[in-house]
């Protein structure tokens, strides 16, 4: 699947669901999905009546758009979590909640997860004192995940992350120090901390059959 490049705000209305892909944009009465709340298109305000499999995909769909990842990865995400121990669509939703590029957005570093990953590969952090670039990171507890000391000076990330921190809801799961750029990974997130609007058990049944 190629990357997607047109307006975000239409994968929102897609979907019919916040998918907070604007940053602060998404808090305020100009988020499109308050403003015109039915799909894109010329058909978008019809009803259409929707079968299992639909309701199925959507569920998937919406789940790659607010993480940012493509079919494969997210297949290859599934099968790590039908082997390991536990509810697999539970397995799933945290291991997305621990990838590097998800826990800098919740954090506060950047305003979006597109936002982040572009970050991350641009070599702005650290975890545990050691530099790395790959966004699909999986970080463990007691991590640390910090901004680089010659980022730390910019202006521009100073006042983004106070930004972004005014309007963002901290996980319980993440301990963010703002005087020192740095969040450290408290616990593993639980499916009880994933706020995400997605039910995890219809994306498992559409993979497994």
């Amino acid at each position: 699947m190629a990357k997607y490049t047109g307006p975000v705000c239409k994968l929102c209305r897609r979907e019919d669901n916040k998918l907070f892909l604007k940053g602060s944009r998404c808090f305020t009465d100009k988020c499109s999905m308050d403003r015109r709340p039915y799909p894109p298109g010329q058909h978008g305000q019809r009803r259409s009546k929707i079968s299992d499999y639909g309701v199925q995909l959507r569920e998937k769909q919406k789940l790659k758009r607010i993480y940012g990842l493509k079919e494969k990865p997210m297949r290859n995400l599934f099968s790590k979590a039908m082997s390991m121990k536990g509810v697999t669509g539970d397995n799933m939703l945290g291991m997305l909640e621990r990838r590097l590029d998800n826990v800098v957005y919740r954090i506060g570093f950047a305003a979006s997860r597109s936002e982040a990953r572009q970050l991350v590969k641009h070599n702005h952090f650290t975890i545990n004192g050691l530099k790395t670039n790959i966004p699909s990171m999986l970080v463990d507890q007691n991590d640390v995940v910090e901004l680089k000391a010659r980022s730390k000076n910019s202006e521009k990330f100073k006042n983004a992350f106070e930004h972004n921190l005014s309007y963002k809801e901290l996980p319980s799961w993440i301990e963010v120090d703002k005087n020192n750029f740095k969040g450290t990974i408290k616990d593993l997130p639980k499916s009880t901390d994933i706020t995400s609007a997605v039910e995890a058990r219809l994306v498992v049944e559409l993979y497994s059959k």
